[in-house]
């Protein structure tokens, strides 16, 4: 019910979550959560790194601009606070599946997402997300046997989120059934 992956390469797991994420929208799939889109901009200067909420389309920007030789962390915790907040809002639709950008330092200390993440998985939605290879112990430790690594390949992804929003459908029916 919480798949993750662990993609190797500056965006890859970005990559790969947008591209999954087009790819369940085309099929009908009603997913909440957000993507992280990066966008380059001087080659002198670290990306800008964007989220975008696919509940409603909001786009917010997570970094700020540090100045060129700082070295500290770039993330703009009222940005993803902020977006935090619309996709809690939108978890209250009923989704099929809950995309996150990413479980990172944030989540690992208890903001972030992680809050979420944890709704989604108490409401029976399933979750998908990315981790970065910092983290791996803590979100195991977090999601203890939850949890299942799914290989750096798209159409894996793609297999397991479509096999868990059909049981999530499958598990409806029944209990409305029942």
């Amino acid at each position: 019910m919480l798949g993750y992956l662990v993609a190797e390469g500056r965006g890859a797991a970005d990559t790969m979550l947008q591209e999954v994420a087009a790819c369940l929208l085309d099929q009908g799939v009603r997913l909440v959560g957000a993507i992280q889109v990066n966008l380059e901009t001087d080659p002198h200067r670290k990306c800008d790194m964007d989220l975008h909420v696919l509940a409603d389309g909001a786009i917010i920007r997570i970094s700020q601009n540090l100045g060129a030789l700082s070295e500290g962390c770039r993330l703009d915790p009222d940005g993803l606070e902020r977006a935090v907040g619309l996709v809690a809002a939108a978890l209250e639709s009923g989704p099929d599946l809950l995309i996150v950008n990413k479980f990172g330092k944030q989540e690992a200390d208890g903001r972030g997402f992680r809050p979420v993440i944890g709704a989604a998985l108490a409401a029976g939605i399933p979750v998908l997300t990315a981790v970065t290879p910092g983290q791996v112990s803590s979100f195991t430790d977090y999601a203890q046997d939850l949890a299942e690594r799914l290989p750096e390949d798209a159409d894996a992804v793609l297999d397991w989120c479509r096999a868990e929003v059909e049981q999530r459908r499958a598990d409806a029916v029944q209990a409305s059934n029942g």
